[in-house]
């Protein structure tokens, strides 16, 4: 019964990734792909039922933003999670509600992904607002994408990257703190939302880029998705965090030299 319930687990997390990019690539390729860019609502007809609706101006873009949001989440993190949910399944093996306990590990970590997502669209608006008000800075929006690429380089050199990366690449000492046979939901719940805390700030940087490069370009979420698995689950993964860093900064450089001229226009 066991070897069969684990032949079920793997199919059932890979359909749901497969899933979540078949949504993402349908609603991006749909007329209402705009809504997984920022600030996109504001050009349609929505924009008239937004504000026929009580605070609809703030709720219905927060709840597009909020579900495109978890589809990225669930596209791009779910298989960096996959030893952990794993090593969780094993133990909870002979509970009768692994099931749900395993469902509350996952929400746990999506839930720590979702509060940087509320946070960096916040960061997002202001910058945005700020390019408004400023006529240099609309015409030289590239600066923003340089120092998005340039910041994203450098934090792979830094020691918290590598902190927090060799933690989430040990699930084991994730279930030892968390999984004590004691008010097992609240255990399962903090258990995926503390690892969710660290894989955030092992690939926050990357998933930045997100907002350089196009929250709705499914190629890159796909390249980026692919990256950060192989930084945390592959046995070299370790080893590629300076080299993609060092691909960055020469990104950065790069767009920069294209567009130094602009700098003293």
């Amino acid at each position: 019964m066991i070897a069969r319930r684990r032949s079920y687990f793997l199919p059932l997390m890979a359909g749901l990734v497969a899933l979540s990019w078949l949504t993402l690539a349908v609603w991006a390729a749909s007329p209402f792909g705009r809504y997984l860019q920022h600030g996109g609502w504001t050009d349609s007809v929505f924009l008239e039922i937004c504000r026929a609706l009580p605070a609809g101006e703030l709720v219905v873009p927060a709840i597009l933003y909020v579900s495109g949001w978890l589809l990225m989440i669930a596209a791009m993190m779910l298989p960096t999670i996959l030893p952990l949910l794993e090593l969780f399944r094993r133990v909870a093996a002979g509970r009768a509600d692994r099931g749900r306990l395993t469902a509350l590990v996952i929400a746990g970590y999506l839930a720590a992904w979702t509060l940087f997502g509320l946070a960096a669209h916040v960061l997002d608006a202001l910058v945005h607002a700020a390019a408004e008000r400023s006529a240099w800075l609309t015409l030289n929006g590239w600066v923003l994408g340089v120092a998005v690429l340039a910041a994203a380089g450098i934090f792979q050199f830094t020691p918290l990257k590598y902190r927090c990366l060799d933690k989430c690449r040990t699930p084991m000492s994730f279930v030892i703190e968390h999984w004590r046979g004691r008010d097992e939901r609240r255990n399962a719940l903090l258990l995926g939302l503390h690892h969710g805390a660290f894989c955030v700030g092992c690939c926050w940087a990357l998933m930045l880029l997100m907002f350089a490069v196009g929250t709705g370009s499914v190629g890159w979420m796909l390249a980026l998705g692919a990256v950060m698995a192989i930084e945390k689950n592959a046995r070299w993964g370790r080893h590629l965090s300076a080299p993609l860093g060092a691909g960055l900064l020469a990104a950065a450089a790069i767009v920069l030299a294209q567009n130094a001229g602009w700098l003293t226009a």
